[in-house]
């Protein structure tokens, strides 16, 4: 056993400074973890942030006007006038996202106890601003309809009134949750990436024969591979987090970054299996990436870092939390937002391990009877 280690350990120091001198995967690394994490946390929204309204105003009353003044950035532009008759050209053009349309004595209807409506057109070609600006706009004329009634004395209510307190993330932006995801995705990918370049990059350079000839087994090299390009992956991923996402998106972290730490480590042992089992089924650099890109794909988009599982087909949820990326999001999501301890996470550990454990044995299996092709 000691001298498995010590072969392991020269072989991933090889591995780790073959690494190193890549200067164009170091520079994707750096990348992936700094300025495209930035990027997809303040270019990707899902919260309502500027969206153009035009307006017609047929009522000019204090009411109306409070209603308009009530519309503010930074969700909302202001309100531009137009003319009732352009309002469907204008949202063909893209020029709105909103078009509202207040009717001739709206604020005399309101106060007569009659139920006049608003007319709200919506560009639902965007998508997220327009579901979530319409229940927004919604919400802004209730209140302010309300306020208008009583600070005229005249009292009314609404049936039943939500008080909704926020533990995390209390203005609900984005881009707390996208850059903390960005992190797990390009964990993901590179993981997978970098492992099954290794290995195919020994088989084209022709330097797979010069491990065949040293007194080294099957085993060594592959767990040499896992543990250069996982550790390269740990650490940056870990500094991502604490100076990216932390110091400069300025996003809290709730929970312990060693058991984050741990868990991390855990992860990347079960996706550089995984990676490293995908080369060895690929000839050669194209086909690898041909196997590599649908096999993360498909796990990102059933991971819940885009869609909840609760949101996935019924038959498909059952499936899709055995795959080691879902487990992953869901116990990042538990330790970093929510402050979750090992006592919550270790189902999700346990799940990672087992996944890893799979990958392993189906990669040193692939990898055993590609070094025996190439004897």
């Amino acid at each position: 056993m000691t001298q498995w280690l010590k072969n392991v350990a020269r072989l991933a120091r090889k591995e780790l400074f073959s690494l190193l001198r890549d200067a164009t995967l170091m520079a994707l690394i750096g990348f992936a973890f700094t300025l495209a994490v930035y990027s997809v946390a303040k270019g990707i929204k899902a919260e309502v942030s500027n969206a153009s309204v035009a307006i017609v105003d047929a009522d000019h009353s204090d009411l109306s006007r409070q209603l308009r003044a009530a519309i503010l950035p930074p969700y909302f532009k202001p309100p531009v006038d137009v003319d009732r008759r352009g309002i469907d050209a204008a949202l063909d053009r893209g020029a709105y996202i909103f078009a509202l349309e207040i009717p001739p004595r709206f604020e005399a209807d309101v106060l007569a106890g009659r139920a006049p409506a608003i007319q709200v057109l919506v560009d639902a070609t965007a998508m997220t601003q327009a579901g979530l600006g319409a229940a927004y706009l919604q919400a802004i004329f209730t209140r302010e309809t309300l306020a208008f009634l009583h600070a005229r004395g005249v009292e009314t209510a609404m049936p039943a009134n939500a008080v909704v307190r926020v533990l995390f993330n209390p203005n609900m932006e984005s881009f707390w949750f996208s850059s903390t995801m960005q992190i797990v995705v390009n964990i993901t990918v590179l993981s997978i990436i970098l492992v099954g370049a290794a290995v195919i990059r020994e088989r084209e350079h022709g330097t797979i024969e010069h491990l065949l000839v040293m007194p080294v087994r099957a085993s060594e090299i592959a767990a040499a591979k896992i543990l250069a390009n996982g550790f390269v992956i740990f650490a940056v991923s870990l500094v991502s987090l604490a100076l990216v996402v932390h110091g400069w998106l300025g996003v809290p972290l709730q929970g312990s970054l060693a058991l984050f730490a741990f868990s991390t480590a855990l992860y990347l042992f079960s996706v550089t299996a995984l990676g490293m089992w995908l080369a060895t089924l690929a000839p050669a650099m194209p086909q690898f990436g041909l196997l590599a890109v649908p096999t993360y794909a498909v796990a990102y988009l059933l991971s819940g870092a885009a869609t909840p599982v609760q949101s996935m087909p019924q038959a498909m949820q059952p499936v899709v939390k055995l795959l080691p990326t879902t487990q992953f999001v869901s116990l990042t999501q538990a330790i970093l937002f929510r402050g979750a301890g090992l006592d919550i996470v270790w189902p999700q550990l346990a799940g990672v391990s087992a996944a890893g454990a799979l990958f392993l044995l189906l990669a040193l299996t692939r990898f055993r009877s590609m070094l025996a092709q190439q004897d």
